[in-house]
């Protein structure tokens, strides 16, 4: 009998011991709800954790800490509290904490996203700053991406004259991801008037909503196996698809290459050298990982922002206008729109802005961890906790931003404030050491895209304005819940 009351006894210490310590860790950490015994706050966080945690500070402050099953999350959603984290901390808080979705990826732990900022993580954006993001290659490149947008000019003109509606999402994506494919294998990778847009658009948007969910599988650790919500499953099969994919694009430049054949000269041909170099320890396994990171965060981040722009310009004639009439003084004699210069229009530019602050592709940063006990004001991060910076909430706070739920590309006019990482109630791409390193080519993409829509075509809804669906679906990024669709009308 001795033996079981010992073991009793044993039991009630160490449960004593673990609840102490969390009484301990919880007076050194932000204030926040008290949550339900094993689950935390989870049931709290709803279908739309970013409108749930927003309003869940309000109450408990800039800083609070919410317990996400076996996880201790700390959430940010001020200005100053992001500024410490992501700036004044950032080495210390840029860890990453790997879903378990993401580890169905062969080559996850390459990926610049997942892996910390190590010497290697180093390696892998100073490959995308000399091979994609600098302002030189972009340059080199953007007769490539000018010719994607003139296909699509012509399948619009085409979907004009049988008076169909166009689905501008789809079309956006199809043309994002053309854009980037040509950027870095100088060819198209899907065409305008295919369904499934050659099997991207599925996979893309798969892994946006799962990597973005919230796993039982990695809340509570011990499920991982049995995958409750087929979460794994679903992405498996999207990665797997990914790297096929990709590894056709290797595989047939590496025989190109072997044939002696003239050099593209994009990205891909530029990776291929650098992985010949052994010294900068950059492999065909780094390649793959980026193809499958470019394609992922250059193609639906960029068509959810021109769908939700061309969104809010159908539904504000005004501004419309405004944005044509300033469209109209950099076209050419022969009705061209140059990347060049439309990058430059003030007003574009604003209106591109005042989308991504109304309509945050990423409203939750892709959360970061601390690698060591960190120092924020007067709480204390343990090492591993895990981070959610909520710039969603920061870009609607009234305290930051007059009118803010008012959409106003006037705010920007005549102002410093941009999305560069340094005015953190408006970071759309983050800031800090992990912020999106693909912010130049983003801009492009997107600019050149509204500005063609804008300019060469008005646009008839098939219903009333009012009826206009302005939902959103949670995951990596806000996806619009019903798609855009608007039938092209010709400018004479």
């Amino acid at each position: 009998m001795e033996l079981p009351f010992l073991l009793l006894c044993s039991l009630l210490f160490i449960l004593f011991l673990l609840h102490a310590l969390d009484l301990y860790w919880r007076r050194r950490l932000p204030p926040g709800p008290t949550g339900l015994p094993i689950i935390g706050n989870l049931l709290e966080l709803g279908p739309k954790p970013h409108i749930s945690l927003a309003k869940l500070s309000q109450k408990y402050g800039p800083l609070m800490t919410i317990r996400l099953g076996t996880i201790t999350t700390v959430v940010a959603s001020t200005p100053d509290a992001a500024r410490e984290i992501l700036q004044r901390n950032d080495e210390a808080c840029s860890g990453r904490v790997v879903p378990d979705a993401v580890t169905t990826l062969d080559h996850h732990d390459v990926a610049v996203l997942w892996i910390s900022t190590n010497e290697e993580w180093r390696t892998i954006r100073r490959a995308l700053n000399t091979y994609l993001t600098h302002n030189n290659k972009l340059d080199m490149l953007s007769d490539l991406r000018q010719n994607v947008v003139d296909e699509m000019m012509g399948f619009i003109r085409e979907s004009a004259r049988r008076k169909e509606v166009v689905d501008v999402g789809k079309l956006a994506f199809a043309v994002a991801l053309n854009q980037m494919s040509n950027t870095i294998l100088s060819q198209n990778v899907t065409r305008y008037d295919c369904d499934d847009i050659g099997g991207f658009k599925e996979a893309v948007r798969t892994l946006m909503e799962v990597d973005g969910k919230f796993n039982l599988a990695d809340i509570f650790p011990v499920l991982k196996p049995w995958d409750p919500q087929n979460i794994r499953r679903q992405a498996k099969a999207a990665y797997r698809w990914f790297d096929k994919v990709t590894d056709g694009f290797i595989k047939e430049r590496l025989k190109h290459r072997e044939s002696k054949l003239p050099r593209f000269g994009d990205m891909l041909d530029s990776m291929l050298d650098c992985s010949e170099d052994k010294e900068d320890g950059f492999s065909f396994k780094h390649i793959k990982a980026l193809l499958v990171d470019l394609f992922l965060a250059g193609t639906e981040t960029s068509a959810n922002t021109i769908e939700w722009t061309m969104t809010e310009l159908l539904l504000n004639p005004h501004i419309f206008s405004r944005l044509r009439q300033e469209i109209s003084t950099i076209v050419d004699e022969d009705g061209n729109i140059q990347e060049a210069k439309v990058i430059n229009l003030p007003y574009l530019q604003a209106v591109i802005k005042e989308t991504m602050r109304l309509h945050f592709s990423v409203p939750l940063l892709v959360p970061h961890k601390t690698e060591t006990d960190v120092k924020i004001g007067e709480y204390l991060l343990p090492k591993n906790t895990q981070i959610l910076v909520n710039a969603w909430a920061m870009a609607r706070d009234p305290r930051y931003w007059e009118d803010p739920l008012t959409f106003m590309p006037e705010r920007f006019l005549d102002t410093k404030l941009d999305y560069r990482g340094q005015h953190f109630e408006f970071i759309p791409f983050g800031s800090g050491r992990r912020m999106c390193p693909g912010i130049a080519l983003a801009r492009r993409v997107t600019s050149l895209m509204v500005a063609s829509f804008v300019y060469h075509f008005d646009w008839k809804l098939p219903h009333p304005k009012e009826e206009i669906d302005m939902n959103c679906i949670f995951g990596i990024t806000l996806l619009r819940a019903t798609p855009l669709v608007a039938m092209p009308i010709p400018v004479k």
